[in-house]
């Protein structure tokens, strides 16, 4: 795969291509055909239940740049879109995720956003600078899983040459809702090596009450790891490069632009939807033959005067973590610790392996349940139009 990067060097090996509606195979010379090349056919009108290919390419070559957009609706109708790519001749997509979880906002709620891999310019434009190899044949689809029609534009910016010895990018997606106490939730597994763990995007909806969610450390086992992993962060926050809570932001390799909040709500008020990504770019997270990243559902509580029965009660359930608890003499605080947790979690996992190989396909019942819009969100200003 040529390094386009060194923008001192014209890659003339390269023929560069685009896949629209108006051209799904990427063609030379056959883009915008329709009206007389007037702009005629920009978009589509997706039916409920709808599948329709967005490219279906010869190779070899790279998909350099997706783009998306479609018109702002409800969070569960958002979440029922999904995209699923298939390399050569294979019947069962390597990639199944939901558009916006794949683009880096979770929950179905867009929001803006830039990073080294992906952005949402505006909370309205989708893009992925993640390339995805690919040999003869590469097949993007999108499905309109939602009850109601929807417009869609697109374009996939590719380019051919050869690629050989380079891997095919996976992309999966997971939802525990909610998880199981003490078992860690899987954030990805069952892709064979050799690979490389690009990254995941990653969504939490507190459930359990308490001061903090995210004190759960991800944990990377590679080849052969069993009970303990190679790789042990220490916290969620942590992992996506920040500290002490997490508040909205976005950087190059790590952020968390999502955080829905009710307004007015302060420290200690656990939010009600968060969203988050980590790529590793410069760190690379390489393995042989076997990969399974996770999390823990663990947080942080304190415990003020008067709160001594739910303090009990905590203990009674076998909920505490860590290193046990810290008892307070002085203050309004009388104990503070880390604790057992059961959220709502769900993952984007993005895997470069060797060989193309199927992932889960997406579910949409699981995809889409919960995410109703809380009474304080207002809508996009635009959503009136194509309600």
């Amino acid at each position: 795969m040529v390094d386009v990067t060194d923008l001192t060097r014209v890659p003339t090996g390269l023929d560069s291509r685009a896949a629209t509606f108006e051209n799904p195979t990427g063609a030379r010379g056959a883009g915008g055909a329709a009206a007389a090349g007037r702009k005629g056919a920009p978009s589509r009108d997706i039916q409920p239940g709808e599948r329709v290919t967005l490219a279906d390419l010869r190779g070899p070559g790279t998909v350099r740049h997706v783009w998306m957009t479609f018109p702002p609706g409800p969070p569960e109708q958002n979440r029922a879109l999904y995209l699923e790519v298939f390399y050569d001749e294979l019947t069962e997509p390597s990639i199944s995720v939901p558009c916006l979880d794949f683009f880096g906002a979770p929950h179905g709620r867009p929001v803006g956003f830039a990073s080294a891999l992906s952005s949402i310019q505006e909370a309205r434009g989708c893009n992925s600078f993640v390339p995805m190899a690919f040999g003869d044949r590469f097949r993007a689809e999108f499905v309109n899983g939602s009850s109601r029609p929807v417009k869609l534009y697109y374009q996939v910016d590719y380019t051919l040459e050869e690629t050989a010895g380079t891997g095919r990018l996976h992309a999966s997606f997971r939802r525990q809702n909610p998880t199981a106490p003490r078992e860690d939730f899987v954030i990805c597994e069952g892709l064979a090596g050799p690979g490389r763990f690009l990254g995941c995007v990653l969504g939490v909806r507190p459930l359990d009450p308490g001061t903090w969610y995210g004190e759960g450390e991800v944990k990377v086992y590679r080849d052969g790891d069993t009970e303990l992993p190679t790789i042990c962060g220490t916290g969620l926050e942590d992992y996506v490069g920040t500290a002490w809570g997490m508040g909205p932001h976005h950087a190059l390799y790590g952020g968390a632009p999502l955080e829905v909040r009710e307004p007015g709500s302060g420290l200690g008020t656990l939010p009600e939807f968060v969203g988050c990504y980590r790529w590793h770019v410069l760190d690379p997270i390489v393995f042989a033959e076997e990969l399974r990243v996770t999390i823990q559902q663990i947080g942080a509580d304190h415990f003020l005067e008067g709160e001594q029965d739910r303090l009990d009660r905590a203990i009674a359930e076998g909920r505490v973590a860590g290193n046990g608890i810290q008892r307070r003499h002085e203050g309004p605080v009388i104990a503070s610790g880390l604790f057992e947790r059961i959220d709502d979690y769900c993952a984007t996992a993005f895997v470069v392996c060797e060989r193309p190989q199927p992932v889960p396909k997406v579910d949409i019942g699981l995809a889409t349940a919960d995410l109703s819009r809380r009474s304080y969100e207002e809508p996009d200003e635009l959503e009136f139009l194509f309600a």
